[in-house]
């Protein structure tokens, strides 16, 4: 166990680096597609997309991965436990999301994004379902099923809500 603690600040460091990613990216978005009309403005915000994807998300999203499965290789016994199987599952979602966000910017980048600023309003609220869920998961080391589900219904109402307000 040499190192764990250190590997273990450095992975929540790298975790913290990527959700940066996973929070503003989206927001990005929302300014791309309500301001498309301004050639100027879109420019700029093209090339924070870039940046903060390929400098500061991508490269943190590694560090998580790679400091998080060296953690695991170190103490191959929370793969025995339900928390921690949980918390692998939402990761995965994250990963997912954070290659859909890649997807977008480069849609948004040839500027032939159909999608509006409502809509990524709303897929903004993905990462804070996984970051409250992922938390609660390894604070408690449990998986709180109730807790999960009304979180998860919760989130699910506030983007209904995003989604159907009228512009």
């Amino acid at each position: 166990m040499n190192y764990y603690q250190e590997i273990l600040a450095f992975h929540i460091i790298a975790v913290l680096s990527w959700m940066s990613l996973l929070f503003y990216m989206p927001r990005l978005f929302v300014y791309h597609q309500e301001h498309k009309d301004s050639k100027e403005f879109t420019d700029v915000v093209k090339v924070q997309e870039l940046k903060i994807y390929k400098i500061i998300g991508f490269p943190a999203k590694i560090a998580t991965i790679i400091s998080g499965g060296t953690l695991i290789y170190l103490n191959p016994i929370l793969l025995e436990q339900d928390w921690m199987l949980a918390k692998l599952f939402v990761l995965v979602l994250m990963i997912a999301y954070s290659f859909s966000l890649e997807y977008f910017r480069k849609i948004l980048a040839k500027d032939s994004c159909t999608k509006n600023g409502q809509f990524f309003r709303a897929y903004n609220e993905v990462p804070t379902l996984f970051a409250i869920l992922i938390v609660v998961f390894v604070i408690t080391k449990n998986v709180p099923i109730y807790f999960s589900i009304f979180v998860t219904l919760f989130f699910g109402f506030i983007i209904y809500k995003i989604l159907t307000k009228e512009v």
